[in-house]
């Protein structure tokens, strides 16, 4: 079960002006399940996307890259679940593109004004024959209040649909902002996040929305891990309806820019967490904050060190204060000039290590107090600089590696 984690209610996702959203079933990989979602986007929508760093990149995510590269105004995203067009060489790209044709005739635009998204098996061909006879059916379901449909219609391992919304006020007028995510396994986002799709009616120039979508993946989806992989199809796209009734953002510095993006970061953390929280297996959800750092960077070399260790995982899950394990895991980080004596370690409220030693008031029925909770955080001083991070994971559970030995059955 997910950890301290509801489904969306739909009624408490508010629309987007300018975002229709059809979902329906084309029994791409399973019968009777939501499996293909449409997008259907007004025009004058500002669209940017991040994408996984993965060289094994799947066909969808070169394609989607191609299509934003050209200009002409993103009109349509297609998603399927089931099958992930990833290891599928020059076929997958000449499906991947077909989707797109069939999907642009259907609402007369160009191929290259939609974002084709898959997610699922891989290595197997895409079934676009299915996709392309699902497509009347998506369009005709299309809706403004559809996004908990959505949000169910890209799962695959996930056990709980992922929306979340929100309204903020900018340059004098409410703002919406939506958004719907999924991921379970192979997650460690080395980019953005699995599937990730938010949209606001906000007024943005097309200018900036390339760093404002670069700007809240590193501040939520880029701080996650699960088991330490990174996808083949993880994709994080914004959309802007520029619907609203502000003058445009050019700057997101400005006090209308930081307005929205704060906003947008809210959501787009409950949405990365939500997919911590429902990983496979996960039974704790960990917080894990380095401070002290000379950077950024070394902080988060730091948080992930811990946040990837099958030992700390399994500590966790087995709620066995055995803390050697983080202190080894700051250790192997990579800071070659890392001294060990400036190192303090705290579970929650409870001081573990000083100066690279055990606490001497430190009582191991304290730490197995903490460790027996359901939400953790790991902190870190590194005694080194004024810098700080975060990084959200959890607990590596036997359900893990069942689900993953069965994944494809």
């Amino acid at each position: 079960m997910p950890v301290n984690l509801s489904a969306p209610v739909a009624a408490d996702l508010h629309p987007v002006a300018g975002v229709r959203i059809g979902v329906a079933e084309a029994g791409i990989r399973k019968a009777n399940r939501k499996d293909l979602t449409v997008f259907l986007l007004d025009e004058g929508a500002s669209v940017a996307g991040v994408f996984t760093k993965n060289r094994f990149c799947a066909a969808p995510v070169q394609l989607s890259r191609e299509h934003l590269a050209a200009g002409q105004g993103i009109r349509a995203m297609v998603i399927n679940t089931g099958n992930a067009n990833a290891g599928t060489g020059s076929d997958g790209l000449v499906r991947a593109r077909a989707t797109c044709i069939a999907l642009a005739r259907r609402l007369e635009l160009a191929p290259e004004q939609i974002l084709p998204f898959s997610t699922g098996v891989i290595m197997e061909p895409l079934p676009h024959d299915r996709i392309e006879a699902g497509l009347p059916a998506a369009i005709a379901d299309a809706r403004v209040d559809h996004w908990a449909r959505a949000a169910e219609g890209i799962m695959t391992t996930d056990t709980i649909p992922k929306a979340f919304s929100a309204q903020a006020e900018v340059g004098g007028a409410t703002v919406t902002i939506t958004g719907i995510s999924k991921g379970a396994g192979m997650i460690r986002p080395n980019m953005a996040t699995m599937l990730g799709f938010m949209a606001t009616d906000a007024c943005v120039h097309p200018s900036v929305m390339q760093k404002l979508a670069t700007d809240l993946a590193d501040g939520s989806f880029n701080r996650i891990t699960i088991d330490g992989d990174t996808s083949t199809n993880d994709s994080f796209v914004v959309v802007a309806t520029n619907k609203a009734a502000h003058p445009p953002i050019t700057d997101l510095d400005s006090a209308d820019g930081q307005a929205l993006k704060q906003a947008m970061m809210r959501v787009s953390q409950q949405l990365a967490q939500a997919i911590v929280r429902d990983g496979e297996g996960a039974t704790k959800f960990i917080t894990v904050r380095v401070e002290g750092g000379k950077t950024g960077e070394e902080c988060r070399q730091v948080a992930y060190a811990i946040a990837h260790s099958p030992l700390v995982k399994t500590a966790f899950f087995a709620s066995d204060p055995n803390l050697g394990r983080i202190l080894a895991a700051v250790g192997y980080a990579g800071i070659e000039d890392l001294d060990q004596t400036g190192i303090d370690l705290y579970l929650d409220d409870v001081h573990v290590a000083v100066q690279g030693g055990r606490n001497p008031a430190y009582r191991e029925e304290d730490g197995q107090r903490v460790m027996k909770q359901s939400e953790i955080t790991v902190r870190v001083l590194l005694g080194r600089g004024e810098a700080a991070d975060t990084v959200w994971t959890c607990d590596f559970s036997h359900e893990y590696v069942t689900i993953n030995a069965d994944y494809r059955s």
